[in-house]
């Protein structure tokens, strides 16, 4: 009797890459009773900087290694949150299957001592309040909500943001709910209204990679890809794509089911969150031309704060 095809899983080690990592293999095994998944974690280059990602090295830091280990053929697959993935990925490397994807919105989290305030939303925040967050897009939208507030910078896994929080070197902060609800964490905070405060473009996806030439790999993932979760993701790449933004560009983005369609609402901000430009785009799954033209839309009626931070394939 022939062994079981084995398939090495590789992810990061944080608490949260490891339950989806786990998610992933979970579904492959459901899908094909007769493989075997090995989960290989590694300990990427952004678990190790203690300062701004941004200024590091951006999303890189999250993927370099397991995209050196891929391409070595030491794994066959990688398991990704897609927000983290670069917009530009080699070739040798492709997006093979994308999970069903889980709640997009942002949970707002305060420590304890704010909780006897009855806070329910930033509004409720008090004045000068300290809001934690690394993320440009965060600090854009709630410097625009609230402009009295500040912002100060926060970052590792959800437990490590949690215990500063507590510590007190922020009265709130801000998660993605997909995570927390992996963690088992979901009754934790308030989530925010994503029509309102647009989701980070690939918020709540799963991407699971492997080599562009390993056809036997990418046959297997074919079962457990999520075609509207992996539209909605694609789509949200291209505006990304064609917007030329970076780790330090505020960028925001809703995409929903309409019917057969997508309906896509975006944003971009100045990272003070004094100015925005939004619009909304209509189109068909798989049609990538429609968010290039809501990007250059975006582009051309934003002031210079907001286009510093953009740099556009073929310029603004």
């Amino acid at each position: 009797m022939p062994d079981r095809p084995r398939l090495k899983l590789g992810t990061r080690r944080s608490p949260l890459a490891m339950a989806q990592a786990e998610e992933a293999r979970d579904r492959l095994l459901a899908a094909h009773p007769g493989i075997a998944v090995e989960i290989v974690p590694v300990t990427a280059s952004g678990d190790k900087v203690k300062g701004s990602l941004a200024d590091a090295g951006g999303k890189a830091l999250w993927t370099k290694e397991l995209d050196a280990w891929l391409l070595a053929g030491e794994i066959d697959l990688a398991v990704h949150s897609l927000k983290d993935v670069e917009t530009i990925r080699p070739d040798e490397i492709t997006i093979a299957a994308v999970l069903p994807r889980e709640d997009v919105r942002d949970c707002l989290l305060l420590r304890q001592a704010q909780d006897e305030r009855k806070i329910y939303s930033l509004a409720d925040l008090p004045p000068g309040a300290r809001i934690g967050t690394s993320a440009p897009r965060r600090a854009a939208l709630a410097l625009r909500a609230r402009p009295d507030c500040s912002v100060v910078g926060i970052r590792g896994n959800v437990a490590t943001r949690l215990a500063k929080l507590e510590a007190g070197e922020a009265d709130a902060t801000l998660l993605a709910m997909a995570g927390l609800n992996r963690l088992g964490m979901g009754g934790t905070g308030t989530p925010l209204d994503p029509r309102e405060w647009l989701p980070a473009p690939g918020q709540g996806a799963i991407a699971i990679e492997c080599r562009t030439q390993d056809s036997a790999t990418r046959a297997l993932l074919r079962a457990i890809d999520h075609a509207p979760s992996h539209h909605a993701v694609l789509a949200e790449r291209a505006l990304l794509a064609a917007l030329g933004g970076n780790c330090h560009s505020p960028i925001a983005v809703l995409t929903e089911a309409d019917g057969p369609m997508l309906a896509m609402t975006a944003a971009l901000l100045s990272p003070d969150g004094a100015e925005e430009v939004r619009g909304q785009a209509s189109f068909a799954p798989g049609d990538i031309a429609a968010p290039a033209a809501l990007a250059a839309d975006l582009l051309g009626r934003a002031g210079p704060a907001i286009r510093a931070h953009f740099d556009p394939p073929g310029g603004h």
